[in-house]
């Protein structure tokens, strides 16, 4: 199933989506707060599916790390995977500075800056993922597949425990 919006009302993100002529479902809902949880409530879909795009700094570096709502990323794990010595999240300013996009609306897709990208073994054994499409609100699902191919993600055993 293909949902295409119209082009002023399409972020960084789906654009990539477009211009790769990938199938994909744009998914809306009223954004109040940050929150991949929360996202996945307002559009009825598992916290598993839901990823949230969270941005480290890895060293001197920035990377994305991709993991489903329901999960919480293991720093140590991100640090042996990349070989990065020191891994802590980015403050919100720099997730904003090197993406170009608003916190609560970051995504690997369309980023101002191409980060690496890992991806939780866990989120990448479903068929079809949701990820924020660039802005606040919006999300789009797609197939995991071509989520990989896009972002040139690895996969990777990330979660805490």
């Amino acid at each position: 199933m293909m949902a295409r919006r119209e082009s002023r009302m399409a972020t960084r993100g789906i654009q990539v989506l477009h211009e790769a002529d990938v199938d994909h479902e744009v998914l809306t809902y009223r954004y109040v707060r940050m929150g991949a949880q929360i996202a996945a409530d307002a559009i009825e879909l598992p916290h598993e599916v839901v990823l949230k795009s969270l941005v480290f700094r890895g060293d001197e570096t920035f990377l994305f790390v991709l993991i489903g709502s329901d999960a919480n990323v293991s720093t140590r794990k991100v640090g042996r995977t990349t070989g990065h010595k020191h891994v802590e999240a980015a403050s919100p300013r720099d997730a904003e500075r090197v993406t170009g996009y608003l916190v609560g609306g970051i995504s690997p897709l369309g980023s101002r800056t191409r980060l690496p990208v890992l991806l939780d073994r866990e989120a990448a054994s479903h068929d079809r993922l949701v990820i924020n499409a660039g802005s606040r609100g919006m999300l789009v699902r797609l197939a995991t597949d071509a989520l990989i191919r896009l972002t040139e993600a690895t996969i990777a055993d990330v979660r805490t425990g």
